[in-house]
């Protein structure tokens, strides 16, 4: 099928709009066929994620160790914990304002979130209607792509959430020192905060 062609050779979100010019559809077409594609995958080790303005072919995120043994790929570029968790205050609550997030982790948050700009997982969403206008902040389309989302919807529920943190607070408890957070420090302070990984790749990974 020529759209499941595109979409493999892509390797990153494409829009319906360019799919359909592409083959010669509507883009209403376009649409229905890839929510029919999706349904298609079931459990097979590839899955089609759709977005409101495009749609991606993937691994499905629980391969990713595999993936990573069988091509040789360094496991490196996750976020840090400071990211995750203004990543999670935001995905929950947008949209926030930096001033929020800061309330709510209880630490200045502005390099963690200069970071997570950078890295185009959160973007300015508008101004706050109150004295000074702050900045309003809510997460991207590549949020969605980097965690596997269709939607903010599939946003896990947030006892489930608290459950996994634990664990994996408990875990890095078990295993490693303590040391300082690097997206809690200004750059130069002699530890470097950690890079996403790029998800315009086939991998569906965090």
């Amino acid at each position: 099928m020529a759209m499941e062609a595109i979409l493999f050779a892509a390797g990153h979100p494409v829009s319906y709009g360019k799919l359909a010019a592409v083959i010669g559809l509507s883009e209403r077409d376009v649409r229905s066929l890839t929510a029919r594609m999706a349904e298609g995958y079931g459990h097979r080790g590839i899955q089609l994620l759709l977005f409101p303005d495009s749609c991606q072919l993937c691994t499905r995120e629980q391969f990713a160790p595999l993936i990573r043994e069988a091509l040789d790929i360094r496991r490196g570029g996750n976020l840090s914990a400071s990211s995750m968790e203004v990543l999670a205050v935001v995905a929950y609550n947008q949209p926030v304002t930096r001033a929020f997030i800061d309330t709510v982790r209880g630490v200045d948050s502005s390099y963690a979130v200069s970071s997570l700009l950078d890295k185009g997982l959160l973007e300015p969403v508008g101004r706050l209607d109150a004295p000074g206008r702050p900045v309003l902040l809510g997460t991207t389309e590549k949020f969605l792509r980097v965690f596997g989302l269709k939607s903010l919807a599939d946003l896990p529920e947030t006892e489930a959430l608290s459950t996994a943190e634990q664990s994996a607070d408990a875990e890095n408890t078990d295993t490693a020192p303590e040391s300082p957070d690097a997206d809690d420090a200004p750059p130069g302070g002699g530890v470097h905060a950690e890079q996403a990984k790029d998800s315009d790749g086939k991998e569906a990974v965090t």
